[in-house]
This record gives structure tokens, C-alpha cells and sequence, in this order.
């Protein structure tokens, strides 16, 4: 990760990294390596307050958060801040592709990369109104981070709730697909299911929490109401559709998954080519459908849980 923020075309002023409660020589290496090492007293138990952390000592006009296990395109640094100060943007995210894709949750994860960062991304970029700017690698107008009172410890899911914050306190945010980061996706059921458990409970709080001030943006409003439906939707396609070809026999359902599968490949295989990684694409495509069903498992578990349960996630587990 530092390797590649220094050799960056546009290099960082200062990279600082916040060593929250390690135990290892992780402090030691990165100062070695020309960072600012901060240490709060004890771990702070989340990412955004170990960020809160060290944002008492940003002084510089932008700040970029960056995952311990994300490294950037040499470029993407530069490409992320000139669209940001061309469009006066209060924040801005790249384009999120995995760094290893082996297994099989890695090569579902780079599918399902592909498409939102080819179709879904561009889309609400063009309403000016991308859902989230992603965690692993985010770029924000320092001030207006503070604005809104630093990174929000409410919900587990703090980089899709500093993006709501943002709107609802004027600032527009960019997606800049030319600005490229490759962080560490999970490579097995077990990490997958940490990611997705904080990331599903994150969306759900989110949506409880801002969802008086989602009448304010009304295209954010739009986004989070289709990824609803999406989800209500998937539960016929993923669950329910699979049954009744297996009992009743209706086997020409088996069209909507191939429909599915060709409407999907289009904008997956234009960026697999764009990117030239098409033969990693191509190869890639089935997986998708294991991580689409774990996607609405983890969803309707997560809004049982906090919507009719009354139990929600409190502690924050990095899923790798």
C-alpha cells in the first residue's frame, strides 16, 4: 500500500498512518517507509474512529482514506483530485477491482465489480449522485469532512453514511473511473462472510437512519429505493424460481437466468475488454449467480435483524 502511494505521478504531501492497537511491526514498517505512524492510547474498535484518529492531524485542503490492503493504479491519485478540483466536488471515488482473482468469491467479486463500475456507477454518476464513495479508497474535501462532524460511528457501514452526510450538506460527489484501486477481496466463504454481514448491516442502518433526510436527494432517494426493489425482486429470482423449476418442472424459467446471464455480459465484457482483463472476465461470469444468492441472504438477514429483531450489529469486523 505504501509502495504504491509513493510512486504515485502525483505523489501525496504527507501519508499518515493510523497504527490502531496492531501488535505486530506494523508501526516500525510503515514509519520506515516515510510515513507519519499515529497511535491512539487503546484500538479504537472501528474504522472510523481510528480515522477520526488521525483526522485531528490532516492539514492539508484534500485527504484520500485508503484501506490497509488497497494499492492504487500509478495514475489514480492524480485522476481522482483533478476531476475533484475541476468539478468542486466535496468528494470523490475510482474504480474498485480486486487485487488477486483466484478462488471462486474472488472472480464473483470481480464480476460483480465490473458491472457496477461499468453500468451501475456511471449511471448514478451522470444523475450526479453516485450511492456511496467506497471505503477502500475515497478522496474528500478536508473541511467538509469536518463539516459534517468527521466519519460517522453510528453504523457499521461509516464510508455509505459520511456519503449521505455529504449530500445532505450541499456537496456533490464524482466518480472517476480512470482512478483505479485494488484492494484485497475476500478469498474464501469464511472472510466473505464478515464482509458481507457488515456491509448488508451497514445498508440497513444507513436506510434507517437517513431515511427522514433521503426526501432532500431526491436521485439518492431513487438509487436506494431501486437497490430495495432489486432485493425483493431477487428473492423470486434467486430463491423462489430455482424451486419451482426443480418441483413443478417449469423448466423454461431456466430463460430468465440465461437473459439474465447475456443482459449482464454486456457491460461486464466491455470493461473486462477496456481494462484487458477479458479473459479473466469471460472465465469469471458464472460465479456471479453464488454471490448474487449470498447477496440476498445477507440482506434480508441483515433487515430481519435489525428491522424486526431489534438486534443490530454493533461491533465493526474487518472482513480480511
Amino acid at each position: 500500500t505504501l509502495r504504491s502511494l509513493w510512486s504515485q505521478s502525483r505523489r501525496p504531501d504527507k501519508i499518515l498512518v493510523v497504527d490502531d492497537g496492531s501488535s505486530d511491526d506494523t508501526g516500525r514498517i510503515a514509519a520506515g517507509m516515510g510515513a507519519e505512524v499515529v497511535r491512539p492510547g487503546s484500538n479504537s474498535g472501528s474504522k472510523a474512529r481510528a480515522m477520526n484518529f488521525g483526522l485531528r492531524f490532516v492539514e492539508t485542503e484534500w485527504l484520500v482514506t485508503l484501506d490497509a490492503d488497497t494499492t492504487l493504479a500509478p495514475d489514480a491519485l492524480r485522476h481522482i483530485l483533478g476531476t475533484a478540483q475541476e468539478q468542486n466536488a466535496g468528494a470523490a471515488c475510482g474504480l474498485v477491482l480486486p487485487q488477486r482473482i483466484h478462488t471462486l468469491w474472488e472472480r464473483a467479486r470481480f464480476i460483480e465489480y465490473l458491472l457496477a463500475f461499468g453500468l451501475i456507477k456511471p449511471v448514478q454518476d451522470w444523475y450526479r449522485c453516485p450511492m456511496v464513495v467506497s471505503g477502500c479508497f475515497a478522496l474528500y474535501r478536508t473541511k467538509m469532512v469536518k463539516v459534517v462532524g468527521g466519519f460517522p460511528t453510528e453504523t457499521v457501514g461509516e464510508d455509505l453514511d459520511l456519503t449521505w452526510r455529504l449530500y445532505e450538506a450541499g456537496a456533490s460527489v464524482k466518480y472517476v473511473s480512470r482512478a483505479i484501486c485494488y484492494p484485497l477481496e475476500p478469498p474464501n466463504l469464511h472472510f466473505l462472510h464478515k464482509q458481507l454481514t457488515r456491509w448488508s448491516h451497514g445498508f440497513v442502518q444507513n436506510v434507517r437512519l437517513h431515511r427522514r433526510r433521503l426526501l432532500d436527494v431526491p436521485m439518492l432517494r431513487a438509487f436506494v429505493l431501486v437497490a430495495t426493489l432489486d432485493s425483493l425482486l431477487a428473492v423470486f429470482y434467486m430463491v423462489l424460481t430455482p424451486f419451482l423449476i426443480a418441483t413443478r418442472g417449469w423448466r423454461h424459467l431456466i430463460t430468465l437466468y440465461l437473459t439474465d446471464l447475456l443482459v449482464m455480459a454486456i457491460p461486464v465484457l466491455w470493461m473486462g475488454y477496456r481494462l484487458k482483463v477479458l479473459v479473466q472476465a469471460v472465465a469469471s461470469l458464472p460465479s456471479v449467480f453464488i454471490l448474487r444468492w449470498l447477496n440476498v441472504y445477507y440482506f434480508w438477514r441483515a433487515a430481519t435483524l435489525e428491522w424486526v429483531l431489534q438486534r443490530p450489529l454493533r461491533v465493526f469486523v474487518k472482513g480480511h
